[in-house]
């Protein structure tokens, strides 16, 4: 199972999807979070694997 990790949340998900499917499974919007894999960013289309931690991290944007 690869590990998930969103703020104080954790999940166990199993490998071979993408960023994409786990992330909108887990009900969170894939434009508010980067994903990354031992500290390294990845994107939506990247393979989480088995023994994967992936940290999910929140996007802030701000501007005028």
């Amino acid at each position: 199972m690869a590990k998930i990790i969103f703020r104080k949340q954790e999940w166990e998900v199993p490998g071979g999807k993408t960023v994409r499917e786990i992330v909108e499974e887990l009900g969170l919007d894939l434009e508010s979070v980067l994903a990354t894999r031992d500290g390294q960013l990845i994107n939506e289309e990247t393979v989480v694997e088995e023994d994967d931690t992936i940290r999910l991290l929140a996007v802030i944007s701000g501007g005028i």
